[in-house]
């Protein structure tokens, strides 16, 4: 292919090469340059393919560029080099030029800025990217600490803080928090070499931030139980995140892993770590037992409603409760011929997990939901929203609270949620009063908002393992193998167990959990619905 001739070019007041007319000596020049004088910026913060390259291209070969390539020349070189944005543009004008050979793609329309500095020129490309929002961030975060490798080359300092960074970035036009800079860090150097392919993928801020939280959570208890210092945690996080590096990331199998790790260590329970994992993540960290009222347990044999209740030795971990009085009929159903269990109330102080992944083929993914349910702000009335909020809801408190495994959404009838079975047993030996009072007690209450023990006995064991003690419990009508094996308060101990000591976004969904189940049953009986009825 012969090289184009100025010649070939229409006429206007650019020459080829040469500058355009210009007040200043130091104001950028228009001038029209060929492809081959004009080099890719070597820094690009983008590290794959444009997504919008076909786009891009398609356009370019009908109508042309419709803004000069920016282009700067470094101090003693002939060439020019791409000075803020415009790498895709300049591939693009390559490809058609090598495709068609027309002197339009050849001849390029540029505007010539003076040289500045190197750092200037990668920040230049990064404004321009953000302008765009054409950046995944793992390459802004990399362009960043690219950026700050040559900040310190051109002002001689080693190893800037963070705020010297911002503050260098802020005085070239380039504004970052020192939080995101921090986050951006911890992306390059520490999450970067072990899960590239995920950061490469999407993974973004939020979930770079989830990750951290995680780290740092998992250390302090990896410390604080003796297990080893600050490199032989590095070593083994490394080891679980590159295990689990896909495109397809999920946070949850790298914290199961992890909470793996640890209770093997320890020859503890996985629940007894993930317990303490979902307090350290809020900062409630769950020391060794502070004094405090001792729990009282019951049995039926011991209830006199004219006496009052005895206590009974909370160690044992098997409290019961009276059963004299009988639950409140369904709407619109027979009574159920199971246990009679009135319910306790549940606990909480754990990180926002997302929302459940398992989706019901009959009941759609709820809204969003409120903060809370006001005439202004109303919840949905129809069943099929109640109920995929009901499973939201339950779902997201027993995943904060270490139980997560033992809620599962119920298509097409009651609640729209059951519980699988009975929290792990060995939690008792694992937990402080405190903890395992709070654990318990959220079982209950979930187990009373699914109606396990007043629904149709039918319709419940269905949905359970034949190895749950759950579906033993309800199937052979033994209520003292439920209570044995879930420690069941006095209920004039939910306040201090249970209300002082739930987290903000717990009491809140515990709130709306409760809202909606009631109106759950208030629409049933508008819309003459039996809630378990419907097979």
């Amino acid at each position: 292919m012969s090289k184009p001739t100025a010649d070939n070019q229409p006429t206007d007041s650019r020459t080829p090469g040469k500058p355009g007319r210009s007040e200043k000596a130091d104001a950028p020049q228009l001038m029209l340059l060929e492809i081959t004088r004009i080099k890719a910026y070597e820094h690009n913060p983008r590290r794959g393919e444009n997504p919008e390259y076909d786009r891009i291209k398609a356009s370019i070969r009908i109508d042309g560029m419709d803004q000069p390539l920016v282009v700067t020349c470094r101090p003693g070189e002939s060439d020019y080099v791409v000075g803020a944005g415009g790498n895709t543009r300049l591939q693009i004008l390559r490809a058609l030029y090598e495709e068609t050979g027309e002197d339009r793609f050849y001849w390029v329309d540029c505007l010539v800025k003076p040289w500045s500095q190197e750092s200037s020129v990668l920040l230049a490309h990064l404004r321009e990217n953000d302008l765009r929002g054409a950046l995944s961030f793992i390459d802004k975060a990399r362009a960043v600490f690219e950026a700050k490798q040559l900040l310190e080359q051109e002002t001689g300092r080693d190893n800037l803080s963070q705020r010297q960074l911002a503050t260098l970035l802020r005085g070239r036009g380039y504004s970052l928090s020192h939080g995101l800079i921090s986050q951006m860090g911890y992306a390059v150097h520490t999450l970067l070499p072990v899960i590239p392919q995920a950061l490469q993928s999407g993974l973004g801020r939020p979930q770079v931030e989830r990750i951290r939280a995680l780290d740092r959570a998992a250390r302090q208890i990896w410390k604080q139980r003796g297990l080893g210092d600050d490199q032989s945690f590095d070593d083994v996080f490394a080891a679980l995140c590159g295990r689990y590096d896909g495109i397809e990331w999920d946070l949850d199998s790298l914290r199961s892993a992890i909470e793996t790790e640890i209770a093997e260590a320890l020859e503890l329970s996985i629940h007894a770590i993930r317990v303490e994992l979902d307090a350290h993540l809020l900062g409630s960290v769950i020391d060794a037992p502070t004094p405090a009222p001792v729990p009282v347990a019951v049995s039926p044999s011991e209830v006199d409603t004219s006496a009052g209740i005895s206590a009974v030795d909370p160690d044992a971990a098997k409290a019961v409760r009276t059963t004299n009085d009988t639950p409140d009929e369904p709407v619109g159903e027979k009574a159920p011929a199971v246990l009679k269990v009135a319910s306790a109330a549940p606990a909480g102080d754990k990180d926002t997990p997302p929302e459940p992944s398992s989706k019901s083929s009959a009941d759609p993914a709820p809204d969003p939901l409120p903060r809370s349910i006001t005439p202004s702000n109303p919840p949905a009335t129809d069943l099929k929203s109640l109920r995929a909020r009901a499973w939201t809801l339950a779902a997201r408190l027993a995943q904060r609270n270490g139980i997560a495994d033992l809620v599962a959404p119920l298509s097409g009838k009651g609640l729209g949620f059951i519980l699988r079975d009975v929290p792990d047993p060995s939690l008792a030996d694992q937990l402080d009063a405190d903890t395992l009072g709070q654990v318990s007690m959220l079982w209950w209450h979930l187990a009373a908002c699914a109606e396990m023990t007043v629904a149709p006995l039918e319709a419940v064991v269905a949905t359970l393992s034949d190895d749950s003690i759950l579906r033993q419990a309800l199937d052979n009508q033994d209520a003292g193998l439920l209570f044995n094996s879930v420690w069941t308060l006095d209920p004039g101990h939910t306040a201090y167990r249970l209300w002082r000591q739930l987290g903000d976004q717990d009491w809140q969904d515990l709130l709306h959990l409760m809202d909606t189940y009631r109106l759950i049953h208030r629409t049933a009986v508008d819309t003459q619905v039996r809630l378990w009825g419907e097979m």
